[in-house]
Parts: structure tokens; sequence; C-alpha cells
């Protein structure tokens, strides 16, 4: 193929597969955001770390489906404008009409292994933190008023009557254990403000009493305060609070490979770990299964010679279904056995396979055979014979 003609093709394809990728992600993303962040957690400033934790895992897992919808598209374009009887009639292979998108299909699936073993683990951090943080109220501004809360596994108890503004509340109750004094102390204020320093928060009380009553002898004691300063385990301004637990999905390629003898026997964490490799190891491949798939299709079923049909169409859908067929299997067969890997993966070669042998099969039915025992050419010079 002339150089020229590649770079056009490789560039219309790469032009489809941004636009098709944006209008994939987004959806994705923004439904995931709205099903996980309740709304509090918008003037709770935890959109835009979910937002950055989340995207780059749903650009890898989508990436496949974004190049094999794009490639339908194109050589859908080019067959219903003729573009590929002409590129046929130039005496271009098939695998050479395919190279383009062959080419960029395989810098895209190297583009998904660097986004799902090192940049999706990484910041997806970020959208656990979150969650931890929604899960367990850790940022004040998603407190409800009139509502109990506890932290550090129930050793705090805090009550807010009323807010009136987002960092100043009205008739705040605390109630907190310590097990190295042995009491329980019972603060009651008439405000209180929340003030974010960076590895936490701080609670100014105005106007208020500490309860405090001993867990062995049981004597009480009460004191009056004008001022009191207290801290909060909750969402600071530098960093989210941290956790007591990782997920395997956010660790690195090293450490994702190395934490397999750690797993140990428990089904469910096996068929966890088997999910994991196959989306980082398996889903980045599919871009060239689906890129293959698509241009099976259209060149076997659809119009080369510029009339249009219902083909095209069914070969665009058929790539999404079969990459969204391939996640849903992943995610649901591998938890139940890690066995399921095999047929996964067999599913993924003949997918390749078929579309493989679909392009060869054009490739050598558009080569003109010679038939047995035909005369030779003749030489250049000879004449014509006579008509008789």
């Amino acid at each position: 193929m002339p150089r020229l003609l590649f770079f056009y093709l490789f560039k219309r394809i790469g032009l489809g597969v941004l636009v098709v990728q944006f209008a994939l992600s987004v959806p994705v993303v923004l439904s995931y955001l709205l099903y996980q962040l309740p709304p509090a957690a918008v003037r709770g400033g935890l959109v835009f770390p979910a937002l950055v934790g989340v995207t780059p895992t749903v650009a890898y897992v989508t990436l496949p489906m974004a190049v094999g919808v794009a490639t339908a598209l194109e050589f859908a374009r080019m067959a219903s404008e003729g573009m590929i009887a002409v590129l046929y009639a130039l005496r271009l292979s098939v695998w050479s009409i395919c190279r383009p998108a062959l080419t960029l299909a395989a810098g895209i699936a190297v583009l998904g292994y660097v986004l799902a073993n090192f940049v999706a683990p990484y910041y997806s951090t970020n959208m656990q933190d979150v969650l931890n943080v929604v899960r367990n109220s850790l940022n004040h501004r998603m407190l409800d008023a009139a509502h109990f809360y506890t932290f550090d596994k129930g050793v705090k108890t805090l009550y807010i009557e009323r807010w009136e503004t987002p960092d100043l509340a009205v008739n705040l109750f605390v109630r907190q254990l310590s097990i190295e004094k042995m009491q329980e102390e019972t603060i009651t204020a008439a405000r209180a403000e929340f003030r974010r320093n960076e590895s936490g928060v701080i609670v100014a009380l105005s106007n208020g009493s500490i309860q405090t009553r001993s867990l062995t002898t049981g004597d009480v004691r009460i004191a009056n305060f004008d001022e009191y300063a207290m801290a909060l385990p909750m969402q600071g301004s530098a960093t989210l609070p941290n956790r007591g637990w990782r997920g395997v999905y956010e660790l690195s390629a090293d450490d994702f490979l190395a934490s397999r003898p750690r797993v140990g026997g428990d089904p469910r964490e096996i068929g966890e770990w088997m999910a994991e490799a196959a989306k980082r190891f398996g889903v980045p491949a599919l871009a060239l299964a689906h890129t293959l798939l698509a241009m099976a299709l259209v060149l076997t079923f659809g119009n080369i010679t510029g009339r249009r049909g219902a083909a095209g169409s069914l070969t665009i859908i058929a790539i999404p279904a079969v990459h969204i067929g391939f996640l849903v299997a992943l995610e649901s067969l591998l938890r139940i056995s890690g066995l399921f890997i095999l047929l996964l993966g067999g599913l993924a070669l003949a997918e390749v396979g078929v579309s493989a042998q679909l392009i060869a099969r054009l490739n050598r039915s558009g080569k003109p055979r010679r038939l047995a025992g035909a005369p030779s050419a003749a030489p250049p010079n000879a004449y014509a014979a006579p008509l008789s």
C-alpha cells in the first residue's frame, strides 16, 4: 500500500477511535459516579478525585470496543462510497487494505496494557478513598442534620441538630470512649465550626460542657467551657483519609503478579484475582481481535460496490455486543471458578481465528488463477491469429 494512502486510513480510523472512545467513556463514567456518589459529594469536593480515579479504568476497558467500532464505521464508509472496490481495482490485497487498522489496533493494545497495569491501578486508589469517605461519612459537609454518625469503629458518636453554613453547626453532641484513660466523654456545644487542616478536621466548639465518666469507678465530672477544640478523623484539605486495606486492582503489574501466592485457597479471593488478571492482560488484546472482526464482517457481508445496505449497521452493532458479552462473562464466570479462563481464552482465539480466516479467503479469492493446461502468453511481437 502506498505510504500516503496508509497514513490517510490510519488518521481516519485514529480520529474515529478518539470520537467513539469519548462517546463511550463519558456516559459510563458519569453513570458510575451518579450511582456511587450521593448528591452531598458535590459540596464535599469529592467529584474530581472520583473522576480521576475511575477514568483510566473505564478508558482501558472501552478502548478495544472503540477501535473495533471505529474500524467498522470507516470500512463501512469506504464500502458505501465504493472506495474498497477502487482499492481492489488498484490490485491491492485485502491484507494491505487492513494493515493501517491493524497497526493502529496494535498500538492501542500496547496503550491499553500501560493503562491497565500502571496508570489505572495508581489512580484507582483515589476512587477507593472517595468511596471510603462516602461509606464512612468522613466528610463533614456530607453530614446530615438530626442524624447520628459513628467514627473510629464506634468509638466516637456525633450528632448535629442543624447547619447554619456548610462549616458551622448548631447544637452539637459528641460521645467518645478512651480505652487508654478508661473513661467516657460526652461533649455538648451550642455552636461548632469545622475547620480543615492538611491531615484532618478540627472542630472549634463554643459554649458547651464536657461530662467525663470513669469506666472503672463510675465517677462523673462535669466542666463547662467557652472555647474548646477537638480533632475528628475526617477528610483534610490535602489528602483523603487513610484506609486499612488495599485491593488487588490498586497494585501495579509487578506487585499484582507477586500477590498471587498470598491469595491462598479462598475461592472468593481467587476469583477476584483471576477476574482482575483477565481484565489486565486479556481485555487490551481484544483491540486486535475486535478490529479483525470488524474488517472481516464488513468486507465479507458488506456491499463494496457503493450500494448501501443493512450489513454495515449490523457489523457496527456486533462489535459492542461481543465486547460487552466478554466483559459480563469475565466478571461473572471467573468469580465462580478460575477454570473459566480457558473458555474465555478459547472464545477470544476463536474470534481472531474466524476473522483471519474470512479475510484470508477474501485475499485468495481476489487473485486471478491460471487454469491448468492453458496456453502460455504470446510473445510481445507475435501477430494475432486470423479469425476462422
